[in-house]
């Protein structure tokens, strides 16, 4: 499994219409990681695979934001983090390499990455990326390419492996609550419906998505063997 990252001096968006990448992860204590994998692995070490699984996808997104910015880009790095009070998330977060971290609030997590594009575009925010912290091959490329396919898409999607995303990125001029709320019918987070669903949506709201690599999280025990 991968090491924890090297701490690195926060590169900073820029102000108003800069760029933000945001990954949304658990405090990965026993009793709040994944359900899924803890069913089969055990809290204990689902815990241990959760904290890697997040170093792993910080990792990924400061080298995002350290490439970015030697290409003239800045990129923002924030974490938002479920399961953990104020004051712990600020201790915390002085030993993570992001340039801050949020809360993501209680809900589904339709509400949850919709209230993350809202806090956003309140900020003044421009091209927004929003990942999870369960990818074991997340690299910064793939994180790069959503970026760059942001300049000739108001959409872009990352295709899961289990008929999910991982991967959702907005041009400055869509917040489109229906990608997150569902068209006709709600979307239902965790299932295999949750691709088709979100396409849907975004017919709905006149958006067609560029695509990015398609990546598999890790859920269960089976899925650690790609994990190499």
């Amino acid at each position: 499994m991968s090491a924890e990252p090297t701490r690195h001096r926060p590169v900073k968006g820029a102000a108003g219409g800069g760029q933000q990448l945001v990954l949304l992860g658990r405090w990965p204590a026993p009793s709040r990681c994944k359900r899924r994998l803890a069913a089969t692995l055990g809290t204990s070490r689902a815990a241990a695979v959760q904290r890697a699984l997040i170093f792993h996808g910080l990792s990924a997104a400061r080298q995002a934001a350290i490439e970015g910015l030697e290409r003239g880009q800045a990129i923002e790095v924030v974490f938002a983090v479920s399961g953990l009070a104020p004051r712990a998330s600020k201790r915390w977060a002085q030993t993570l390499p992001v340039d801050r971290l949020v809360d993501q609030g209680p809900g589904s997590l339709g509400l949850r990455l919709q209230r993350q594009v809202i806090r956003a575009r309140r900020e003044g925010i421009g091209k927004l990326v929003l990942v999870g912290t369960d990818l074991p091959h997340l690299c910064s490329a793939d994180l790069l390419a959503a970026f760059e396919a942001l300049a000739g898409s108001a959409l872009v999607l990352g295709p899961a492996s289990d008929g999910g995303y991982w991967l959702i990125g907005l041009s400055p001029q869509v917040s489109a609550p229906r990608l997150f709320a569902g068209a006709q019918h709600p979307i239902p987070w965790g299932s295999e419906r949750v691709w088709a669903s979100t396409l849907e949506a975004a017919a709905a709201e006149g958006l067609t998505p560029a695509l990015v690599q398609e990546r598999g999280d890790l859920d269960r025990a089976k899925d650690l063997s790609a994990w190499r």
